[in-house]
């Protein structure tokens, strides 16, 4: 009898630790743009992510270290097992992409909800040569 009580106090102690509520599981957390040309692609990239917890999760904010990128996402609950997007457009600057959004939400799995999501590549521009611009042509050639 003293075994069966010593392992049902175990066994409630440890499912008292358990995680309960909502839980954010992303598919990635960083998206590399690789090397992009600037004028050939929007900058716009999805961030998928799934509710793996039992109770409804909240994104409540997200935000980017600059302006030159721009988080949306949807204000509506996500049931458990439903999946959602939080959509990042970059504004295409020449050079390296290296920027991070902090998603602010209820998710018990993340230290105090929060997330950071990184975007990096490289943006390039391609230069054009005009037509109307005369080749250099050297003698005897």
């Amino acid at each position: 009898m003293k075994k069966l009580l010593v392992y049902l106090t175990v066994f409630v102690g440890m499912a008292s630790f358990a995680q309960t509520g909502p839980k954010i599981e992303f598919k990635e957390e960083t998206i590399n743009y690789g090397e992009v040309e600037k004028g050939k692609d929007d900058g716009i990239r999805i961030f998928e992510f799934t509710n793996t917890g039992d109770a409804p999760l909240l994104i409540k904010n997200a935000k980017s270290t600059c302006g030159c990128t721009v988080p949306e996402w949807s204000k509506e609950p996500i049931a458990p097992g439903g999946k959602g997007k939080i959509k990042v457009q970059y504004n295409m600057n020449p050079g390296p992409i290296s920027k991070t959004i902090t998603i602010e939400s209820n998710a018990v799995n993340k230290p105090n909800g929060m997330i950071p999501l990184r975007i990096k590549g490289t943006v390039i521009v391609k230069e054009e040569v005009s037509p109307l611009i005369k080749k250099k042509t050297f003698p005897n050639s």
